[in-house]
């Protein structure tokens, strides 16, 4: 999976940027330099009043209280000349140090608590949607995941490709929802398909399977409303073909020659509607060359939409990509993503954004 950066942002929890840390000793050398550099004495004694609190956002209490006891002796030294204050603005300027200290050490104990829930976080999210190894038998794998929930690391899009007795099968989906609300459901969907993906030689019976789980947590849990898109590849063990289960959700595509196809299949019912005989559906079986690749994307790609509410233009954009970058699929993947932030013209995602890009080659020492 490609790297993460935290999208906090320091105002939403993140770790402040340097100059925010740099501030208050750079706040100190300048009104000692500007008092120093003076023919005449300066009355700016009240900005080392903003020295503790500016400490506070960056620094724990001893960084904080030695940063206030600076301040003070700036202010009290008469080399500086700002050695005349009243008391009033002495004991002003100290207990505001002193109460910097304390909020400095509450806020301390509280980003280390969140710190700690959300490593445990992390970790469990990370348990239900894993990384994916870069080669899976004979299929290199490429994944690029952004959930639209700040603060998350999965939302309603799940994915995984497992090497299994039948050949190596991979599942992209959405499920209904997105955010922290829907990982249960993607947790439900990814243990019954790596169990499935195991136990059946028909890539039908485990999209049937799949179907059932979502029909009996729906029923037990009383939820009228509970579905799911997926698109299911069973790679044959020599992977010259695939087949290809489509339930409700946009179709894969195919990138060969510098030309990217959309796979054409009479889809399913989504995951959940109910699937009473799934043998009766169509799936569809592609043969596959060295250099193939398949790419398959959630709804954020797209039905993601610029100023004009026009959509992402993904076969269009995808095979134009692929010719000016001649990438590898992590990079194909990763340069898709800039694409359509470019072509939204945001900076995050507005929905659930998952890309699986899945190329064909030959086995090692070939």
């Amino acid at each position: 999976m490609s790297s993460r950066r935290d999208r906090r942002g320091w105002l939403r929890g993140a770790p402040p940027p340097r100059w925010v840390r740099a501030l208050p000793p750079a706040l100190i050398a300048g009104v000692a330099v500007a008092t120093l550099l003076s023919p005449d004495p300066l009355d700016i004694g009240f900005l080392l009043g903003a020295i503790p609190p500016l400490a506070v956002l960056s620094y724990g209490p001893m960084t904080t209280a030695l940063l206030g006891l600076v301040a003070v002796t700036v202010l009290i030294v008469p080399a500086f000349r700002l050695n005349h204050p009243g008391n009033t603005d002495l004991l002003t300027i100290c207990f505001v140090a002193v109460l910097s200290v304390f909020v400095s050490f509450v806020r301390s104990r509280r980003d280390a608590q969140l710190d700690l829930e959300r490593t445990v976080a992390e970790a469990v999210q990370r348990a239900v949607v894993p990384a994916v190894p870069e080669r899976v038998g004979p299929v290199r794998c490429a994944t690029l995941y952004r959930a639209a929930q700040r603060g998350t690391l999965v939302g309603g899009d799940f994915f995984d490709v497992r090497e299994c007795p039948h050949g190596v099968r991979a599942v992209l989906g959405d499920v209904q929802g997105h955010g922290l609300a829907a990982v249960a459901t993607v947790a439900l969907l990814m243990g019954a398909f790596r169990e499935a993906a195991l136990d059946h030689p028909d890539l039908k019976a485990v999209a049937g399977r799949l179907d059932r789980r979502l029909l009996l947590d729906a029923a037990q849990n009383r939820r009228d409303e509970l579905f799911a898109t997926a698109v299911l590849l069973d790679f044959s063990p020599g992977a010259g073909t695939v087949q290809i289960v489509i339930c409700g959700h946009p179709p894969p595509l195919l990138l060969r020659d510098g030309t990217a196809t959309e796979i054409a299949s009479t889809p399913w019912p989504p995951l959940g509607i109910g699937l009473p005989d799934p043998t009766a559906h169509d799936s569809i079986t592609v043969r596959l060359r060295p250099g193939d690749q398949l790419v398959l994307a959630s709804d954020g790609v797209w039905e993601a939409r610029d100023a004009t509410g026009a959509f992402y233009p993904l076969p269009e954009r995808l095979a134009a990509l692929a010719a000016e970058h001649a990438v590898d699929p992590q990079a194909l993947a990763d340069h898709v993503w800039a694409d359509v932030l470019r072509f939204c013209g945001t900076t995050t995602a507005r929905d659930d954004v998952t890309m699986l890009v899945l190329a064909l080659e030959p086995p090692r020492g070939r």
